[in-house]
């Protein structure tokens, strides 16, 4: 079977000598005969490898050919077969952009033409692929530097809004119900600002992931319930969980919510109802084509296939998709930021997502994960226990932030902690050199005016050598990674938090028996 080739031949004159030229040099060749400009403004609209026009044919030829083709911005090759023409008309050919000129008596060199412009298409597509990738990376790391730049006072508020808003909340009996109304959803809007927050954070792959060996079939059919409350009554739902192999190492949490990003899309691109299936599979990336295609590095993958049978997307939109703030959804129907979240999570997970639509035929969102190293162990999920939180210990804070401070310190006292105030490194090392007692645990910020929090932590040690320590920050995880605290292995806690889960994570480093302060 010979090499495809896609021709649309402009005019008649010479094509059987072109044809039998190409395929004496292995080329299986579909050909599309047009001769006017309407006929090739139509042609244009699909794919085709190359274009061989004669230089006249009437009042349309290679010349005109080559001005629509250009007013179109296609990546078309055209090479001129004609008979023998002026040198002057041969330079016009060439300045207008036709890829060679081959007279119809020396056809020999034809194939040898063909096989250029087809290898130099292939390099400028590849080329222009990658510069939009680049330009893609380009939008989400500016944005991304937006969400890092403001995560750090907006957590900070949301802190303090969420925390207030729980203690109160915690006193129901001494609320009326028009305060604990107002309240809840006081807390709500906070939640919600942090989601978005979250959301700008993960897209621009900021927001720290907790990894774990995941079996995907196992997931797909766990969530299977949930999902099918959410696509409705209108939409059949099908879970094929085909991947012979499907170990995976991900955020289950942040897979979760990419699955139904997709599926919620899903639902929307089908507002008369269908059909979604969702089915996973295994699959070997080679490094000639497929992986580089998605930007992946070759291998094993476990992919995830959500399927509907909606309206689907041209190229245009598809283009588009995984911009930040992009939404073909009406005013208030969507942040723009589903999709570009669900590739900032998949991507920072060493995967890929891969779209496959056409307009009324339906669309296939496909995610690519690495298949996980083999004997590579599983994390199940911590029981939950009761536990009491209350204690007795002493606590240094340090937290440049007044506000945070404050709920910080009404929290633990509350719960019958002992807490000295620190507002930068400078105070800590004081109080820690005028205290009489020895501190069970510091809580300290991770960038702070002055001394970071690793630094102080470090010259903590000799005057506090039992001492534990929980960092936390608003700041994003690259952040976080600049100061070392997350290759430390210390116990870190990330603003916002709600005041339940600053004690539960206080209790738990007290308790710990690894997480003392570093003496270097």
């Amino acid at each position: 079977m010979g090499k495809p080739l896609r021709v649309v031949f402009i005019g008649k004159s010479g094509a059987k000598a072109v044809a039998d030229e190409l395929s004496r040099g292995g080329y299986d060749s579909v050909y599309e005969y047009v001769t006017g400009a309407e006929q090739l403004e139509e042609a244009l609209a699909d794919n085709w490898d190359l274009a061989i026009a004669d230089f006249g044919v009437e009042d349309f030829g290679a010349l005109e050919a080559l001005q629509l083709i250009h007013e179109r911005r296609v990546d078309l090759p055209l090479i001129a077969v004609t008979r023998r023409i002026k040198a002057s008309d041969v330079v016009a050919l060439l300045k207008a952009g036709a890829a060679d000129h081959i007279t119809r008596g020396n056809l020999m060199r034809l194939n040898a033409a063909v096989e250029r412009e087809l290898g130099a298409a292939r390099l400028r597509r590849e080329r222009n692929r990658l510069e939009e990738q680049f330009r893609q990376a380009q939008k989400m790391e500016a944005v991304g530097r937006l969400a890092g730049g403001v995560a750090h006072d907006f957590n900070n508020l949301l802190t303090v809004i969420t925390g207030y808003s729980d203690l109160l909340l915690s006193r129901r009996d001494q609320l009326q119900e028009t305060q604990r109304t107002a309240l809840e959803e006081i807390r709500r809007s906070a939640e919600r600002g942090g989601a978005l927050t979250n959301q700008l954070l993960t897209f621009s792959r900021r927001q720290p992931l907790e990894n774990r060996a995941i079996h995907l079939n196992d997931l797909v059919l766990q969530i299977q319930k949930m999902l099918r409350r959410l696509v409705g009554e209108d939409i059949e739902m099908v879970t094929i969980p085909a991947a012979s192999q499907d170990l995976v190492e991900a955020d289950q949490g942040r897979l979760e919510q990419v699955i139904m990003n997709l599926a919620v899309n899903a639902r929307d691109a089908m507002p008369d109802g269908g059909k979604l299936t969702i089915e996973t599979g295994t699959v070997q990336l080679s490094d000639s084509y497929s992986a580089t295609q998605l930007g992946v590095r070759p291998g094993e993958y476990v992919t995830i296939s959500i399927t509907d049978t909606g309206t689907g997307m041209d190229e245009e939109t598809q283009s588009h998709i995984f911009e930040p703030f992009f939404t073909t959804k009406g005013p208030g129907h969507g942040t723009g930021l589903g999709l570009a979240s669900a590739y900032g999570i998949i991507r920072q997970s060493g995967g890929a997502i891969g779209v496959f639509s056409e307009l009324e035929a339906g669309t296939t969102m496909r995610i690519y994960l690495p298949l996980a190293a083999a004997g590579r162990s599983e994390t199940g999920a911590r029981p939950a226990i009761e536990e009491h939180l209350d204690g007795a210990e002493t606590i240094l804070l340090v937290e440049d932030e007044a506000r945070v401070r404050k709920l910080i310190v009404d929290v633990l006292r509350a719960h019958g902690y002992e807490v000295l105030e620190a507002t930068r490194g400078e105070e800590a090392m004081r109080l820690c050199r005028t205290c009489k007692k020895n501190i069970d645990l510091s809580v300290v910020d991770v960038v702070m005016p002055e001394m970071s929090g690793p630094d102080l932590v470090r010259q903590l040690a000799p005057l506090q050598p039992g001492m534990r320590v929980l960092y936390i920050s608003g700041y994003t995880d690259e952040a976080i990674v600049h100061h070392g605290v997350l290759r430390s292995g210390a116990a870190f806690l990330q603003k916002p938090f709600l005041p339940d889960a600053l004690v539960r994570k206080v209790r738990e480093v007290l308790d710990s028996h690894r997480n003392s302060v570093p003496g270097s």
